[in-house]
Protein backbone atom coordinates (compact mmCIF):
# COMPACT_ATOMS: atom_id res chain seq x y z
CA UNK A 1 0.00 0.00 0.00
CA UNK A 2 1.15 3.77 -1.00
CA UNK A 3 0.31 6.58 0.91
CA UNK A 4 -0.30 10.12 0.50
CA UNK A 5 -0.36 13.69 2.77
CA UNK A 6 -4.17 14.30 3.14
CA UNK A 7 -3.73 18.09 2.38
CA UNK A 8 -2.42 20.20 5.45
CA UNK A 9 -3.76 17.78 7.85
CA UNK A 10 -0.52 15.62 8.29
CA UNK A 11 -2.12 12.49 8.03
CA UNK A 12 -0.15 10.15 5.79
CA UNK A 13 -3.34 7.79 4.36
CA UNK A 14 -3.36 4.71 2.56
CA UNK A 15 -4.15 5.86 -1.51
CA UNK A 16 -6.90 3.33 -1.61
CA UNK A 17 -8.99 3.61 1.42
CA UNK A 18 -12.38 2.50 3.32
CA UNK A 19 -15.86 3.56 2.65
CA UNK A 20 -18.28 2.81 5.11
CA UNK A 21 -21.88 3.53 4.05
CA UNK A 22 -22.04 0.28 2.81
CA UNK A 23 -21.54 -1.40 6.82
CA UNK A 24 -24.22 0.71 7.39
CA UNK A 25 -26.74 0.17 5.10
CA UNK A 26 -28.41 1.62 2.35
CA UNK A 27 -27.16 -1.27 0.25
CA UNK A 28 -28.78 -4.49 0.71
CA UNK A 29 -28.45 -6.92 3.49
CA UNK A 30 -25.62 -6.56 5.93
CA UNK A 31 -24.22 -7.73 9.17
CA UNK A 32 -22.23 -6.75 11.60
CA UNK A 33 -19.98 -9.83 11.82
CA UNK A 34 -19.14 -9.40 8.46
CA UNK A 35 -18.72 -5.92 8.23
CA UNK A 36 -16.27 -6.17 11.14
CA UNK A 37 -14.61 -8.69 8.87
CA UNK A 38 -14.00 -6.73 6.35
CA UNK A 39 -12.96 -3.46 8.14
CA UNK A 40 -10.26 -6.15 9.77
CA UNK A 41 -9.55 -7.08 6.55
CA UNK A 42 -8.72 -3.81 5.01
CA UNK A 43 -6.78 -3.08 7.58
CA UNK A 44 -4.37 -5.95 7.38
CA UNK A 45 -4.00 -4.65 3.36
CA UNK A 46 -2.56 -1.23 4.71
CA UNK A 47 -5.80 0.37 4.72
CA UNK A 48 -5.47 3.39 7.28
CA UNK A 49 -8.63 6.03 6.41
CA UNK A 50 -12.12 5.23 7.05
CA UNK A 51 -14.89 7.32 6.06
CA UNK A 52 -18.11 7.03 7.42
CA UNK A 53 -20.66 9.66 8.45
CA UNK A 54 -22.99 10.04 11.14
CA UNK A 55 -26.54 9.10 8.68
CA UNK A 56 -25.09 5.89 7.33
CA UNK A 57 -27.60 2.99 9.22
CA UNK A 58 -28.41 6.19 11.83
CA UNK A 59 -24.59 5.22 13.54
CA UNK A 60 -24.61 1.62 13.19
CA UNK A 61 -21.25 2.51 10.47
CA UNK A 62 -19.58 5.31 13.38
CA UNK A 63 -20.06 2.06 16.43
CA UNK A 64 -18.77 -0.78 14.02
CA UNK A 65 -15.93 1.81 13.47
CA UNK A 66 -15.34 2.69 17.10
CA UNK A 67 -15.60 -1.79 17.78
CA UNK A 68 -12.65 -2.34 15.17
CA UNK A 69 -10.67 0.42 16.76
CA UNK A 70 -11.06 -0.74 19.98
CA UNK A 71 -9.71 -4.57 18.37
CA UNK A 72 -6.09 -2.70 16.67
CA UNK A 73 -4.92 -0.32 19.26
CA UNK A 74 -1.26 -0.72 17.95
CA UNK A 75 -2.64 -0.11 14.53
CA UNK A 76 -3.39 3.57 13.48
CA UNK A 77 -6.87 4.44 12.10
CA UNK A 78 -7.74 7.92 11.16
CA UNK A 79 -11.72 7.95 10.51
CA UNK A 80 -13.40 10.86 8.51
CA UNK A 81 -17.24 11.44 9.43
CA UNK A 82 -19.61 13.50 7.90
CA UNK A 83 -22.89 15.65 9.29
CA UNK A 84 -25.61 17.19 8.03
CA UNK A 85 -27.56 14.99 6.56
CA UNK A 86 -29.78 14.29 10.01
CA UNK A 87 -31.79 17.68 9.43
CA UNK A 88 -35.62 17.33 8.69
CA UNK A 89 -35.76 19.02 6.42
CA UNK A 90 -32.65 19.01 4.76
CA UNK A 91 -31.62 23.04 4.80
CA UNK A 92 -29.20 25.74 5.10
CA UNK A 93 -30.59 27.28 7.98
CA UNK A 94 -30.12 24.16 9.89
CA UNK A 95 -26.28 24.60 9.65
CA UNK A 96 -26.51 26.35 12.57
CA UNK A 97 -24.30 25.59 15.74
CA UNK A 98 -27.04 23.78 18.22
CA UNK A 99 -27.09 21.71 14.92
CA UNK A 100 -23.77 21.33 13.97
CA UNK A 101 -22.71 20.67 17.44
CA UNK A 102 -25.15 18.23 18.12
CA UNK A 103 -24.33 16.30 15.61
CA UNK A 104 -20.56 16.27 16.64
CA UNK A 105 -21.14 15.21 20.13
CA UNK A 106 -23.22 12.65 18.83
CA UNK A 107 -20.68 11.20 16.35
CA UNK A 108 -17.84 11.55 19.00
CA UNK A 109 -20.34 9.40 21.24
CA UNK A 110 -20.74 6.66 18.27
CA UNK A 111 -16.81 6.59 17.64
CA UNK A 112 -16.30 6.56 21.45
CA UNK A 113 -13.46 9.15 20.91
CA UNK A 114 -12.74 13.01 22.00
CA UNK A 115 -12.18 14.37 19.10
CA UNK A 116 -13.11 13.46 15.50
CA UNK A 117 -10.16 13.16 13.53
CA UNK A 118 -12.11 15.10 10.22
CA UNK A 119 -14.89 15.96 10.37
CA UNK A 120 -17.07 16.98 7.20
CA UNK A 121 -20.09 18.55 5.88
CA UNK A 122 -22.66 16.19 4.26
CA UNK A 123 -23.09 17.56 0.72
CA UNK A 124 -25.18 20.62 2.11
CA UNK A 125 -27.08 22.73 0.10
CA UNK A 126 -25.18 24.95 -2.39
CA UNK A 127 -26.12 27.87 0.18
CA UNK A 128 -24.26 26.91 2.59
CA UNK A 129 -21.39 27.29 1.39
CA UNK A 130 -21.92 31.39 1.05
CA UNK A 131 -22.69 31.25 4.64
CA UNK A 132 -19.02 32.24 6.46
CA UNK A 133 -20.98 31.95 9.85
CA UNK A 134 -20.91 28.20 9.36
CA UNK A 135 -17.88 27.46 9.07
CA UNK A 136 -16.70 30.06 11.68
CA UNK A 137 -19.02 27.02 13.85
CA UNK A 138 -16.42 24.29 12.58
CA UNK A 139 -13.62 26.97 13.48
CA UNK A 140 -15.24 26.85 17.38
CA UNK A 141 -15.50 23.36 16.85
CA UNK A 142 -11.83 22.81 16.51
CA UNK A 143 -10.65 24.86 19.24
CA UNK A 144 -12.66 23.21 21.36
CA UNK A 145 -11.05 20.15 20.72
CA UNK A 146 -14.09 18.50 19.49
CA UNK A 147 -13.00 18.93 15.70
CA UNK A 148 -8.81 18.37 14.46
CA UNK A 149 -9.64 18.66 11.02
CA UNK A 150 -12.81 19.81 8.64
CA UNK A 151 -13.36 19.69 5.23
CA UNK A 152 -16.38 19.09 3.21
CA UNK A 153 -18.55 16.67 0.79
CA UNK A 154 -19.80 18.35 -2.05
CA UNK A 155 -21.98 17.21 -5.06
CA UNK A 156 -21.06 19.74 -7.55
CA UNK A 157 -17.57 21.21 -8.58
CA UNK A 158 -19.38 24.61 -8.06
CA UNK A 159 -19.33 23.54 -4.54
CA UNK A 160 -15.97 22.19 -4.22
CA UNK A 161 -14.22 25.30 -6.11
CA UNK A 162 -16.27 27.65 -3.59
CA UNK A 163 -15.36 26.04 -0.53
CA UNK A 164 -11.79 25.87 -0.76
CA UNK A 165 -11.93 29.86 -0.34
CA UNK A 166 -12.37 28.73 3.61
CA UNK A 167 -8.66 28.89 4.96
CA UNK A 168 -9.68 26.19 7.36
CA UNK A 169 -10.77 23.74 5.14
CA UNK A 170 -8.56 20.90 4.42
CA UNK A 171 -10.04 18.47 2.47
CA UNK A 172 -12.51 18.17 -0.47
CA UNK A 173 -14.57 14.55 -0.73
CA UNK A 174 -16.19 15.25 -4.69
CA UNK A 175 -17.41 12.13 -7.03
CA UNK A 176 -14.41 11.27 -9.22
CA UNK A 177 -14.19 8.07 -11.65
CA UNK A 178 -14.26 7.15 -15.16
CA UNK A 179 -17.91 8.18 -15.58
CA UNK A 180 -16.89 11.62 -13.78
CA UNK A 181 -14.03 13.76 -14.93
CA UNK A 182 -15.19 17.07 -14.46
CA UNK A 183 -12.99 17.80 -11.56
CA UNK A 184 -9.70 17.07 -13.33
CA UNK A 185 -10.29 20.26 -15.34
CA UNK A 186 -10.20 23.19 -12.79
CA UNK A 187 -10.59 22.08 -9.74
CA UNK A 188 -8.13 19.49 -9.00
CA UNK A 189 -4.77 22.27 -9.78
CA UNK A 190 -6.47 24.91 -7.77
CA UNK A 191 -7.18 21.94 -4.40
CA UNK A 192 -2.79 21.12 -5.08
CA UNK A 193 -2.01 24.85 -5.24
CA UNK A 194 -3.85 25.80 -2.03
CA UNK A 195 -2.75 22.06 -1.01
CA UNK A 196 -6.52 20.75 -0.08
CA UNK A 197 -6.81 16.91 0.41
CA UNK A 198 -8.62 14.98 -2.54
CA UNK A 199 -11.10 12.39 -1.53
CA UNK A 200 -12.44 10.36 -4.45
CA UNK A 201 -15.94 9.24 -3.77
CA UNK A 202 -18.25 6.87 -5.66
CA UNK A 203 -15.03 5.21 -7.48
CA UNK A 204 -16.43 2.98 -9.06
CA UNK A 205 -19.98 4.65 -10.16
CA UNK A 206 -22.28 2.35 -7.59
CA UNK A 207 -20.83 -0.59 -8.70
CA UNK A 208 -21.17 0.15 -12.22
CA UNK A 209 -16.85 0.09 -12.92
CA UNK A 210 -16.80 -3.64 -11.26
CA UNK A 211 -17.91 -4.83 -14.46
CA UNK A 212 -20.57 -6.74 -12.41
CA UNK A 213 -23.56 -5.11 -13.19
CA UNK A 214 -26.21 -5.51 -15.90
CA UNK A 215 -29.16 -4.79 -17.26
CA UNK A 216 -30.53 -7.96 -15.49
CA UNK A 217 -29.30 -6.67 -12.22
CA UNK A 218 -32.20 -6.52 -9.50
CA UNK A 219 -31.15 -4.59 -5.88
CA UNK A 220 -32.70 -4.80 -2.89
CA UNK A 221 -35.78 -2.47 -2.00
CA UNK A 222 -33.10 -1.00 0.21
CA UNK A 223 -30.60 -0.64 -1.60
CA UNK A 224 -30.88 3.40 -3.42
CA UNK A 225 -29.44 1.60 -6.86
CA UNK A 226 -32.83 0.67 -6.75
CA UNK A 227 -35.07 3.76 -5.13
CA UNK A 228 -32.52 6.43 -6.23
CA UNK A 229 -32.09 6.30 -10.16
CA UNK A 230 -33.84 9.79 -10.61
CA UNK A 231 -32.83 11.43 -7.68
CA UNK A 232 -36.04 10.38 -5.69
CA UNK A 233 -34.23 10.74 -2.39
CA UNK A 234 -31.40 11.93 -2.87
CA UNK A 235 -28.97 14.08 -5.35
CA UNK A 236 -29.28 11.59 -8.65
CA UNK A 237 -25.71 11.85 -9.51
CA UNK A 238 -24.82 9.60 -6.03
CA UNK A 239 -26.33 7.10 -7.86
CA UNK A 240 -24.49 5.36 -11.28
CA UNK A 241 -23.03 8.88 -10.90
CA UNK A 242 -26.34 10.20 -12.34
CA UNK A 243 -25.43 7.87 -15.77
CA UNK A 244 -28.28 6.45 -17.25
CA UNK A 245 -28.11 2.95 -16.95
CA UNK A 246 -28.31 1.77 -20.77
CA UNK A 247 -25.61 4.38 -21.46
CA UNK A 248 -23.34 3.30 -18.52
CA UNK A 249 -23.47 0.02 -19.34
CA UNK A 250 -22.11 0.22 -22.89
CA UNK A 251 -19.15 2.07 -22.13
CA UNK A 252 -18.53 -0.32 -19.16
CA UNK A 253 -18.31 -3.11 -22.25
CA UNK A 254 -15.93 -0.67 -24.08
CA UNK A 255 -13.85 -0.07 -21.03
CA UNK A 256 -13.16 -4.26 -20.33
CA UNK A 257 -10.82 -4.32 -23.62
CA UNK A 258 -8.66 -1.71 -22.07
CA UNK A 259 -8.20 -4.01 -18.85
CA UNK A 260 -4.92 -5.77 -18.69
CA UNK A 261 -4.13 -9.29 -18.05
CA UNK A 262 -4.76 -10.82 -14.34
CA UNK A 263 -6.46 -7.58 -13.21
CA UNK A 264 -10.19 -6.93 -12.20
CA UNK A 265 -12.38 -4.65 -13.45
CA UNK A 266 -12.52 -2.98 -10.17
CA UNK A 267 -8.67 -2.52 -9.93
CA UNK A 268 -8.67 -0.71 -13.36
CA UNK A 269 -10.84 1.56 -12.18
CA UNK A 270 -9.12 2.44 -8.83
CA UNK A 271 -5.73 2.53 -10.47
CA UNK A 272 -7.47 5.20 -13.20
CA UNK A 273 -8.15 7.26 -10.28
CA UNK A 274 -4.94 7.60 -8.56
CA UNK A 275 -3.03 8.52 -11.80
CA UNK A 276 -4.30 12.01 -10.68
CA UNK A 277 -1.26 13.82 -8.53
CA UNK A 278 -4.06 15.85 -6.77
CA UNK A 279 -6.16 12.59 -5.83
CA UNK A 280 -5.24 12.11 -2.31
CA UNK A 281 -7.31 8.42 -1.68
CA UNK A 282 -10.10 6.78 -3.70
CA UNK A 283 -12.72 5.67 -1.03
CA UNK A 284 -14.55 2.29 -2.37
CA UNK A 285 -16.95 0.87 -0.15
CA UNK A 286 -17.17 -3.22 0.62
CA UNK A 287 -19.35 -5.23 2.32
CA UNK A 288 -17.39 -8.71 2.23
CA UNK A 289 -13.51 -9.49 3.12
CA UNK A 290 -12.97 -10.36 -0.62
CA UNK A 291 -14.02 -7.18 -1.95
CA UNK A 292 -11.66 -5.62 0.61
CA UNK A 293 -9.09 -7.70 -0.71
CA UNK A 294 -9.89 -6.19 -4.11
CA UNK A 295 -9.88 -2.74 -3.77
CA UNK A 296 -6.74 -2.73 -1.62
CA UNK A 297 -4.66 -4.51 -4.16
CA UNK A 298 -5.21 -2.16 -6.79
CA UNK A 299 -2.98 0.23 -5.22
CA UNK A 300 -0.34 -2.52 -6.28
CA UNK A 301 -0.86 -2.19 -9.84
CA UNK A 302 1.91 -1.14 -12.41
CA UNK A 303 0.67 2.72 -13.98
CA UNK A 304 -1.95 2.01 -16.57
CA UNK A 305 -0.39 3.19 -19.99
CA UNK A 306 -0.94 6.86 -22.18
CA UNK A 307 -2.70 4.48 -24.66
CA UNK A 308 -5.36 2.79 -21.83
CA UNK A 309 -5.85 6.47 -19.98
CA UNK A 310 -6.71 8.28 -23.74
CA UNK A 311 -8.88 5.58 -24.62
CA UNK A 312 -10.71 5.93 -21.34
CA UNK A 313 -11.27 9.63 -21.52
CA UNK A 314 -12.67 8.83 -25.22
CA UNK A 315 -15.06 6.74 -24.25
CA UNK A 316 -16.02 9.19 -21.74
CA UNK A 317 -16.51 11.46 -23.80
CA UNK A 318 -18.66 9.92 -26.39
CA UNK A 319 -20.69 8.15 -24.76
CA UNK A 320 -20.91 9.89 -21.09
CA UNK A 321 -20.02 13.70 -21.29
CA UNK A 322 -22.84 14.93 -23.21
CA UNK A 323 -25.10 14.31 -19.93
CA UNK A 324 -23.04 14.69 -17.06
CA UNK A 325 -20.18 16.45 -17.34
CA UNK A 326 -21.78 19.90 -17.00
CA UNK A 327 -24.21 19.05 -14.21
CA UNK A 328 -22.09 17.72 -11.82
Amino acid sequence: MQYRLLGRTGFNISEVSFGAWAIGGGWGEVDDKTSLETLHKAIDGGVNFIDTADVYGDGRSERLIAKLKSERKRDEIIVATKAGRRLQPHVADGYDKGNLTAFVDRSLKNLQTESLDLLQLHCPPTEVYYRPEVFGVLDDLTKAGKVQNYGVSVATVEEGLKAIEYPNVKSVQIIFNMFRLRPAELFFPLAEQRKVGVLARVPLASGLLTGKVTSQTRFAADDHRNFNRNGEQFDRGETFSGVDLDVALAAVEELKFLVPPRVSMTQFALRWILMFDAVTCAIPGAKTPDQARINFSAGELPLLTPVAMAKAKSIYDRLIKPTVHQRW
